[in-house]
């Protein structure tokens, strides 16, 4: 290989390494059982701003403990039976085609609730540079 070309080829890794782990989490924030897809991540045209889409798989019966977002979480339930627990409201399942809002900072956690795997596509509209997932105590 050219020693023109082994720059690029340090960027393109870098980047491709960088572009990972833009949506993964920390092992000990994802358990076994859940898969989370990064789907697209995008700056907003207001400041310090961006637009997160990530598909959340949960198998049966798994549940994603307590946690909080930087920002604005709307979920769209894919397939499957999602128990949704929302600091202070009632736990609410939700089923495919059905949606929630979860507003900035709000504690809440998910639970698989049926037999299959259960997925969700949410949206996030959050602070840029900031852990989009911190889990609550």
């Amino acid at each position: 290989m050219s020693h023109r070309l082994l720059p690029a080829v340090r960027i393109l890794a870098s980047a491709a390494v960088l572009a990972a782990n833009l949506f993964t989490l920390p092992v000990a924030a994802q358990p076994a059982g859940v898969t989370r897809t990064g789907l697209q991540r995008h700056d907003l045209s207001a400041p310090g701003r961006e637009a997160v889409q990530v598909r959340v798989d949960l198998a049966p019966g798994v549940a994603f403990g307590r946690h909080t977002h930087p920002g604005e979480e709307i979920i769209y339930v894919l397939s499957g039976a999602i128990e949704y627990a929302v600091e202070g409201k009632p736990p609410v399942t939700l089923k495919a085609g059905d949606v929630l809002f979860i507003p900035s900072g709000t504690v809440h956690a998910a639970k698989n609730v049926g037999t299959e795997t259960a997925s969700e596509l949410a949206t996030y509209i959050v602070a840029k540079d900031k852990p989009l997932l911190t889990l609550a105590k």
